[in-house]
C-alpha cells in the first residue's frame, strides 16, 4: 500500500466517522422531538417501560443482591479488626450507589431489553413494517423509537434505585446478619459517608445510560440490513457499542460530577 491510498483510506474512514456521528444526533434530535409534538404516544411510552423497567427487577435484584453481599465478604477480610465495622456500611453503600448500581444496571439492560429493542426494530425493517408506516403517513421514528427512548431515560433511574436498595441490604445481610457487624456501625458509617450528591449523581448517571442505550440499539436497528444475517449482526453491534459507550460515558459523567 503506498502513502497516499493509505491517506486515502483513513481520509475516507474519517468522512464516515464524521457523516455516521452526524446521522446519529440527527437521529436522536428527530426522536426527541418527536416527544412534544401531539398525539404523544403516552400508552406505547408505558407499555415500553414495563418491558424494559418492569421487566428486568428480577435480573436487578440478583445481580444486585450478589454484587452487595460479594463487595462485604471482601471488605470484611481485607479490613480485619475493629475499623472493618466503621467503615463497612460505607464501603458497600459508596461502591454501589456511585458506581456499581448504574453502570451494572445499564449493562444488564443492554443484554436484556436493548438487543430485544434492536431485533425488534430490525425485524420490523426486515419485514417491511417501516416502509408500511411510511405508507400510512405514520412517522415510524414517532411512533416507534421515541417510546423507547422515553422509557430507556425513565426506567434506568427506578432500575439503579432498585439496584442500590438491594445491594446495601445484600452486604448488610452479610455483615450484620452472618459476621454480626453491629447494625449501628453498619447504618451509621453509611449515612455518615453517602451524601445526596452521591445518590443524585448516581440516577444522573443511570438516565444518561438509559438514553444512550435506548439512542444506540434503536438506530443500530433501525438501520440493519433487511436480512436475517443484517438484523443478527446489527444486534450484536448495538450490545458491544452500548457496553462501551455506557464505560466511557461513566468516566465523562464522573469526571464532571466530581
Amino acid at each position: 500500500m503506498t502513502i497516499s491510498s493509505a491517506f486515502g483510506l483513513n481520509g475516507r474512514r474519517c468522512v464516515h466517522a464524521v457523516r455516521l456521528a452526524g446521522r446519529s444526533l440527527l437521529f436522536l434530535g428527530e426522536a426527541l422531538g418527536y416527544g412534544f409534538v401531539p398525539p404523544l404516544k403516552i400508552r406505547r411510552s408505558l407499555e415500553q417501560i414495563v418491558f424494559i423497567g418492569a421487566k428486568s427487577l428480577i435480573i436487578i435484584f440478583v445481580t444486585a443482591l450478589s454484587t452487595g453481599m460479594v463487595l462485604a465478604l471482601e471488605a470484611l477480610h481485607m479490613l480485619r479488626g475493629g475499623a472493618t465495622e466503621n467503615i463497612l456500611g460505607a464501603l458497600v453503600a459508596l461502591s454501589i450507589v456511585r458506581e456499581l448500581g448504574p453502570v451494572l444496571s445499564a449493562l444488564i439492560v443492554t443484554g436484556r431489553a436493548g438487543s430485544a429493542m434492536t431485533a425488534e426494530i430490525g425485524i420490523m425493517r426486515l419485514t417491511e413494517q417501516i416502509d408500511a408506516l411510511e405508507m400510512m403517513a405514520v412517522n415510524p421514528i414517532k411512533h416507534v423509537v421515541t417510546p423507547k427512548i422515553v422509557a430507556g431515560v425513565v426506567s434506568m433511574p427506578v432500575l439503579c434505585a432498585f439496584f442500590d436498595v438491594v445491594g446495601i441490604l445484600g452486604g448488610y445481610f452479610v455483615g450484620v446478619v452472618i459476621y454480626g457487624v453491629p447494625e449501628v456501625h453498619f447504618f451509621g458509617g453509611m449515612t455518615k459517608a453517602v451524601a445526596y450528591l452521591d445518590v443524585a449523581g448516581g440516577l444522573f448517571k443511570s438516565a444518561v445510560f438509559g438514553l444512550a442505550m435506548s439512542w444506540i440499539c434503536s438506530m443500530m436497528g433501525y438501520g440493519a440490513a433487511a436480512t436475517a444475517e443484517g438484523v443478527s449482526r446489527a444486534t450484536t453491534n448495538a450490545v458491544v457499542i452500548t457496553s462501551i459507550a455506557v464505560l466511557v460515558l461513566d468516566y465523562m459523567v464522573t469526571s464532571l460530577l466530581l
